[in-house]
């Protein structure tokens, strides 16, 4: 192998840069961007940076420095269009041909569509990119009144930097409770009590009919019938995987890119990393995807293994966090599938832990404000340990003991 080209630039693909550089790689490394500009952090641009806490600088997965000095290229603005698998070339916008010896697709996900009438209006607006942070930055102080469609962890972490500035803020969630496939019914609960405590208006079991407005959005028309008036309406109904390339290109496609444990696709000379891989996972009924830097990172660390010749199937424990005003939420495992938990401290002191049992196992814990928690769980459920529901619940029990 001598010459690796990635399709995408964010987290995981700068990690494989990285890794592959520091395991000494020396062929060629290309990375094809879709915007201009140095490849940037997407978490922090719902909380740190939209609240003001970080700067655009600040964003920068790399400086500038970095790709000079790895000789990475970085090609700007001129996103990848097709693949030529026979030819073993990615062909571009600007209609540049850039050749591989292995071809890494990291093409990450984009916004789910809202689709209801009034939704392209002006004023409707999503939050992924830095292109739609900055623009949403710019008018934050302006507003009175914003509506946000869908409580999972973006539409939440935005309407608490909201509150936090005086906006009355209204989130509309379709589901039970916020955060629904994210996180068991006792921190759901909390984070739900904690929101509403800021002011925030959380309307669940609500449908959205229409965006209302007369050339642009002026309000957001319920399932009940009732018109929630709005400055602007942020839509964050989750992420669909960037899979159009792939298909394309007649590999296989699912609920995301489809990758073998070695993260290749059905393509040997092509893997695929990332938000936009659906790959095995132990105890999981299928492929999987997740979409979160942990997941990137580490995908893009054992891929870069493999090209180096250290081969190993990806089977990292997956972790994720989320700050919301004062609330710092740590998660570590997979929760799902769940039939019982254990509170560890009391949600009422703002700092606890949920631990979710499957049939006494432990799957995941989810820790709010308990850092210690949070690390010893990421240490010991990696190692395959786990602790007893009477343990979790025992305040006196060390859980640095588990290994």
């Amino acid at each position: 192998m001598s010459s690796v080209v990635v399709i995408g630039a964010g987290h995981a693909a700068i990690q494989l840069a990285a890794s592959l550089r520091q395991g000494r790689f020396e062929g060629p490394i290309t990375l094809i961007a879709d915007a201009a500009g140095l490849p940037y952090q997407r978490p922090p641009l719902s909380k740190a940076y939209l609240a003001g806490h970080m700067d655009e600088p600040a964003l920068a997965l790399r400086p500038a420095s970095f790709y000079a000095a790895q000789s990475v290229g970085l090609v700007e603005n001129d996103p990848a269009v097709a693949i030529d698998r026979t030819g073993r070339s990615v062909i571009t916008a600007l209609g540049a041909r850039h050749g591989y010896d292995h071809l890494v697709l990291a093409t990450g996900a984009a916004n789910r569509a809202l689709p209801v009438p009034g939704a392209e209006l002006p004023g409707v607006v999503g939050l992924r990119s830095l292109a739609e942070a900055r623009a949403l930055k710019a008018i934050l102080g302006g507003l009175r009144r914003v509506v946000v469609i869908g409580a999972g962890f973006i539409g939440l972490e935005f309407a608490a930097v909201a509150a936090e500035r005086g906006i009355a803020v209204t989130v509309i969630e379709a589901a039970p409770r916020p955060l629904m496939r994210g996180v068991s019914v006792d921190m759901s609960a909390h984070l739900a009590g904690a929101h509403r405590g800021w002011g925030t208006r959380l309307l669940t079991e609500t449908g959205v009919r229409a965006i209302t407005g007369s050339g642009r959005a002026e309000g957001v028309e319920l399932s009940t019938g009732e018109i929630v008036p709005a400055d602007l309406v942020l839509v964050a109904i989750g992420v669909v995987p960037n899979v159009q390339i792939a298909e394309q290109a007649d590999l296989a496609v699912g609920n995301g890119i489809v990758v073998d444990a070695m993260l290749a696709t059905d393509d040997p000379m092509i893997s695929a990393i990332g938000d936009c891989a659906a790959f095995p996972m132990a105890g999981q009924p299928g492929p999987i995807r997740l979409e979160s830097v942990q997941n990137a990172s580490d995908q893009a660390r054992c891929l870069a293994d493999r090209l180096l010749g250290k081969p190993a199937a990806y089977a990292k424990l997956p972790w994720f966090w989320s700050d919301q005003g004062a609330l710092k939420l740590q998660i570590a495992g997979l929760s799902g599938g769940h039939d019982r938990t254990v509170l560890r401290g009391d949600p009422a002191s703002g700092a606890f832990s949920v631990f979710c049992y499957r049939d006494d196992r432990l799957l995941a814990v989810e820790s709010l404000n308990r850092a210690p928690d949070h690390m010893a769980a990421r240490r010991f459920l990696a190692a395959g340990a786990s602790v007893t529901p009477a343990q979790a619940a025992d305040p006196m029990f060390d859980l640095r003991t588990v290994n």
